[in-house]
C-alpha cells in the first residue's frame, strides 16, 4: 500500500524537527522543576535525572503540545500533561531496558548498565511516581474536573502499556514463533501506540476543548502513526549508526519478534524454522554474532524488510485518512501541520 492518497502527504521535516526541538525545550526545562536534587543523590536522584537529561525525540511531548494547540489550547495549559507524559515514558525506558537485556540507550550505557538492575530499578519506580506530580499539579491549572480525566487517561495508558510489555516479555520467555502479523500489531498497540501517539493525542484534545470530543478517532490516528513509527523503529535497528543510538541487530540479540522476525519464519522451510526457533530460544549471553547473521541474513532471504516496509507505508497513509477526519475542520496552524506531517515524517528521521 503506498502512501499516496486522496488527501496528500506534505513533507514538513524541518517542521516537524522545529516543533520538536522547541517543544523539547520547553517541557525539559519544566521537567527539571521535578528532579529532586536532595540526598540520596548518587544512588537515587542522579539515577532519576539520568534518561530524561540524555534528552530523547521529546515526540510524546510535543504531540501533547502541538494537539492541544491545535485545539486552541495555551501551551501553559498541556505543559503539565507533557511533563507527566515524558516523566512516564523514562520511568517505563529504565524497566523496558532491564527487561530485555539492553545495553545501550540514547547513545550512552542503559542505567542498569552504569549502576547495576537494583539502582536502575528503584530509579524507574521513583520516575513512575514522579509523574504523578504534574498530574496533580494540573488541578490548579485547568480544574479539578479535566484533570481528573486526563488522570484516568493516564491509568489507562499504563495498563496498555504493561499488557503490551507482558505479550511480548511472554513470547520471548516461552519462545513463541508462530505468530501472526496481527499479533505484533496488537502488541505495538498497546505497547507503543498507547503511550507514544494515542495518549498524547487524546490528552492535548481534551484539554483544548476542555473535554468537549471524542476521544476514539484519535485511537486509530494514534494507532496508524504509531505502529507505523514502531516498525520503522525496527527497521532503523538493523542498520543502526550513531545517531540512531541503539546497538545493530539489538532486537535480534535481545530475540524481540519483529515483524521482520515473524515474517522470515512464516516464509522459511522446516529445517530453517527448526535452526531459527532453535536461536530464538536461547538467552542473550548464549546467542552468538554468528547466530544473529544468519537471522539477519534469513530476513533478507524472504524478503522480511520489504514486507515490513509495506505495512508501515499502508499504515502511514491510513494515518492520513484519520487525520482529514479529526482536523480537516480546524484553522490552519504550525500545530496542525504538525500532526499532518507526523506519518510523513516516520520515514525521513533517522
Amino acid at each position: 500500500m503506498s502512501l499516496a492518497t486522496s488527501h496528500a502527504p506534505i513533507h514538513t521535516p524541518e517542521l516537524i524537527s522545529d516543533m520538536l526541538q522547541e517543544y523539547g525545550a520547553m517541557t525539559y526545562e519544566a521537567i527539571k522543576q521535578y528532579l529532586p536534587t536532595g540526598m540520596p543523590r548518587q544512588h537515587l536522584y542522579d539515577l532519576v535525572s539520568d534518561y530524561p537529561e540524555r534528552g530523547g525525540k521529546m515526540m510524546r511531548s510535543t504531540i501533547c503540545l502541538a494537539t492541544a494547540r491545535a485545539f486552541g489550547s495555551r501551551l501553559e495549559d498541556a505543559l503539565l500533561s507533557a511533563v507527566a507524559i515524558e516523566l512516564l515514558h523514562n520511568a517505563l525506558l529504565i524497566h523496558d531496558d532491564i527487561e530485555d537485556g539492553s545495553e545501550e540507550r540514547r547513545g550512552r550505557p542503559t542505567l542498569h548498565k552504569l549502576h547495576g538492575i537494583p539502582l536502575a530499578l528503584n530509579a524507574g519506580d521513583t520516575l513512575s511516581l514522579l509523574s504523578l506530580r504534574p498530574l496533580m499539579d494540573n488541578i490548579q491549572r485547568i480544574g479539578s474536573g479535566l484533570a481528573m480525566r486526563i488522570f484516568k487517561e493516564t491509568e489507562r495508558v499504563a495498563w496498555e502499556s504493561a499488557e503490551g510489555q507482558a505479550m511480548e516479555l511472554g513470547w520471548c520467555r516461552d519462545n513463541c514463533n508462530d505468530l501472526k502479523d496481527a499479533d505484533y500489531l496488537l502488541m505495538v498497540l498497546k505497547k507503543t501506540c498507547w503511550l507514544a501517539t494515542i495518549h498524547p493525542c487524546r490528552v492535548g484534545a481534551l484539554i483544548g476543548t476542555r473535554g468537549q470530543i471524542a476521544l476514539d478517532p484519535f485511537i486509530r490516528f494514534g494507532f496508524f502513526v504509531g505502529a507505523a513509527f514502531q516498525i520503522q523503529d525496527d527497521l532503523l535497528n538493523l542498520v543502526a549508526d550513531a545517531r540512531y543510538g541503539k546497538e545493530l541487530n539489538g532486537d535480534i540479540w535481545e530475540g524481540k519478534r519483529t515483524l521482520m522476525l515473524i515474517h522470515a519464519y512464516q516464509q522459511a522451510n522446516p529445517g530453517e524454522r527448526q535452526r531459527l526457533a532453535e536461536t530464538m530460544a536461547l538467552s542473550r549471553d548464549q546467542r552468538t554474532a554468528k547466530q544473529v547473521f544468519w537471522v539477519r541474513q534469513l530476513m533478507d532471504r524472504y524478503g522480511a524488510v520489504d514486507h515490513a516496509r509495506r505495512i508501515a507505508h499502508g499504515l502511514a497513509g491510513a494515518a492520513l485518512k484519520e487525520y482529514s477526519a479529526i482536523y480537516d475542520g480546524l484553522p490552519d496552524s504550525r500545530d496542525k501541520q504538525f500532526i499532518q506531517g507526523l506519518p510523513t515524517w516516520v520515514f525521513e528521521r533517522n
